[in-house]
C-alpha cells in the first residue's frame, strides 16, 4: 500500500510540475484597474503619454524557443476589436520589458514589433471613443516552440496573432481597463 501511495504521489507531483502556468506580471498594469496616463495613447483625442508597459513574466513551459507579447482591446466599436501592440521573436532567455521599450528602442536584438491598427509599428496606448464604457486591455505574454515567427514589422497584428497562436505552448494576461 506504501508502495502504491508513493507512486500517486509522485506522479501527482510531476503533474503539477508538468502544469505550471506562466505568470505575467507588471508594475505599470494592475489587473482589474484603470490604466495609468502613461499608457493611454497621445492623439486621436485622448492626451496620454503612450508609453509601453513593463512586463515581466515566469513559468514557460519547456520547449519554449521564443515569446511574443501582444495588446487587444475586445471593446473596441470595429466588429474585431483593436490591436495595440505585437512583439515577436523574444529570445526565449528574456523574461521581461522595460518601461518605454517601445518607444526608446530598449527592446533585445532582433526582438520585432508588428503594425497596430493605429497603422504604425510599436505601441498604441489606450484610447476609447468618448462616453463608451471603459474598454478592456488585454496584454498576453505567449511562449512559442519556433525561435522566430517568419514576420516584418509591417505584418499587421492579426497575422502575428495567427502565427502566435499556431506556435504556442503556453500564455498568461494581465487585463486593465479605460473610459473616457
Amino acid at each position: 500500500m506504501r508502495f502504491i501511495t508513493a507512486l500517486l504521489a509522485t506522479s501527482l507531483i510531476g503533474v503539477t510540475a508538468a502544469h505550471a502556468e506562466m505568470k505575467l506580471t507588471s508594475t505599470d498594469l494592475t489587473p482589474g484597474k484603470p490604466m495609468a496616463d502613461e499608457q493611454i495613447f497621445n492623439g486621436f483625442g485622448c492626451s496620454g503619454k503612450n508609453i509601453s508597459p513593463d512586463l515581466a513574466w515566469s513559468g514557460a513551459p519547456e520547449g519554449t524557443k521564443s515569446f511574443a507579447v501582444m495588446a487587444y482591446d475586445p471593446d473596441a466599436p470595429t466588429g474585431s476589436g483593436w490591436w495595440h501592440w505585437s512583439v515577436f521573436n523574444i529570445p526565449a532567455d528574456v523574461s521581461k520589458i522595460a518601461t518605454g521599450a517601445s518607444g526608446d528602442k530598449k527592446l533585445p536584438e532582433g526582438v520585432v514589433e508588428g503594425r497596430t491598427d493605429f497603422g504604425v509599428s510599436g505601441y498604441g496606448g489606450a484610447c476609447p471613443p468618448a462616453g463608451d464604457k471603459p474598454h478592456h486591455y488585454q496584454f498576453t505574454v505567449y511562449a512559442l516552440s519556433v525561435d522566430k515567427l517568419p514576420l516584418p514589422d509591417t505584418a499587421p497584428a492579426a497575422m502575428v496573432g495567427f502565427y502566435v497562436r499556431a506556435n504556442t505552448l503556453g500564455k498568461a494576461s494581465v487585463e486593465v481597463t479605460y473610459g473616457r
